[in-house]
């Protein structure tokens, strides 16, 4: 008989202890649907709505702060562009004006310094033409 208890309690308390471990039977749409109304459906949708609703609010949100950014960047980029000096190319000197004499005789000297680098030029052709 004694047997018979041990042997009850060891078996209520494992069964206990299982029980435990699992988690408790709630119905469907009970406690927190069970009053609203449409029931659980209507509730599962609405939260979709109000999900949906947040979203896109932080999406424009997201989008306005984009734009304000790209706005800003904008004009740091035109303070940046107007504060910068400008880089002055070094002006090319204004040409001495020569009489016609003067002129000529410039012209002639540089036809007859092409004239002689263009002799160079045929004196080491010729030496590389040359036959072996």
């Amino acid at each position: 008989m004694r047997l018979i208890a041990t042997l009850s309690i060891v078996i209520a308390a494992m069964a206990s202890s299982a029980v435990a471990q699992t988690p408790p039977y709630v119905p469907p749409y009970a406690a927190p649907y069970g009053a609203y109304p449409g029931g659980g459906p209507a509730a599962i949708a609405d939260q979709h709505r109000y999900e949906n609703d947040r979203l896109r609010r932080q999406s424009e949100a997201n989008a306005a702060l984009a734009r304000q950014q790209q706005i800003e960047t904008r004009q740091r980029l035109m303070q940046i562009e107007a504060a910068r000096e400008p880089t002055v190319s070094p002006a090319v000197p204004a040409r001495p004006l020569y009489n016609v004499a003067q002129e000529r005789s410039l012209r002639e000297g540089a036809a007859a310094r092409r004239q002689q680098t263009r002799q160079g030029v045929t004196q080491i052709d010729d030496w590389l033409d040359r036959p072996n």
